[in-house]
């Protein structure tokens, strides 16, 4: 097999787009995100909401939360549902 062909190979492995099971670059740590400082969405707040009401912790919802801190929040709240 040729370099070129092991290059190529390679290359393709990595590639998400090429081989889904890599999940490295779909996990990210909101703190890490570029946009994570920005308000949070309408679709969070809204499932923020919902979440803190059926755990009955109102004060989990913050409608002046950024995204990053609205993620948490709602991980928080599911993992706390799960048990």
């Amino acid at each position: 097999m040729s370099s070129d062909t092991k290059a190529r190979q390679t290359k393709e492995a990595d590639n998400p787009k090429m081989n889904p099971d890599i999940v490295d670059n779909q996990i990210k740590d909101p703190e890490e995100w570029v946009s994570g400082h920005e308000p949070m969405t309408g679709a969070q707040a809204s499932y923020l909401k919902t979440l803190s009401e059926q755990a009955h912790e109102p004060d989990a919802y913050d409608p002046k939360l950024d995204k990053a801190e609205a993620s948490k929040r709602i991980d928080q709240l599911r993992q706390d549902r799960q048990g």
